[in-house]
């Protein structure tokens, strides 16, 4: 199987306390976890301990969840790692990519967020490359201005 890679890199006027609190409270995800146009939001929902299970729900009411794995690694405020699979392939470790967020301070006031997936099967990265994008700017909108990128 060929493993695609995805990274994206942004610089955000923010602190990387934060930034890591904007990815790891279930609040602030509800808030820019969101593709703009989409008619509702995600929920990022852990404990955030290495070992410990994650997943991404709507926030619609329906409790459905999107995307479920396991956090690989925590190291507040600089870096987390968690695996990334369809509910339906949650179990099976061979379906499973990797997200890493890294998190540098950046010259006055600014934060370098690295977001690397990988491992990635071409369906994937296919749903991820139009993804990515437009998260991680209503991420970097939200943090710099309050308020997330408008729905449609």
């Amino acid at each position: 199987m060929n493993h695609l890679h995805y990274l994206y890199v942004t610089y955000i006027a923010t602190t990387p306390e934060t930034l890591w609190s904007a990815l790891t409270n279930p609040s602030p995800t509800r808030l820019w976890w969101v593709n703009p146009g989409d008619a509702h939001a995600h929920e990022a929902q852990s404990d955030w301990k290495s070992g410990s299970p994650w997943k991404l729900s709507s926030t619609d009411g329906s409790g459905q969840t999107h995307i479920a794995g396991k956090v690989e690694e925590t190291t507040p405020p600089s870096r987390l790692v968690f695996s990334w699979a369809r509910p339906s392939e949650e179990a099976d470790a061979s379906k499973h990519s990797r997200v890493a967020f890294d998190i540098e301070p950046y010259g006055n006031g600014l934060v370098r967020l690295t977001v690397s997936h990988s491992e990635l099967d071409e369906a994937v990265h296919a749903g991820i490359s139009g993804g990515w994008p437009k998260v991680l700017s209503n991420l970097k909108t939200f943090l710099e201005t309050g308020k997330a990128l408008a729905k449609t």
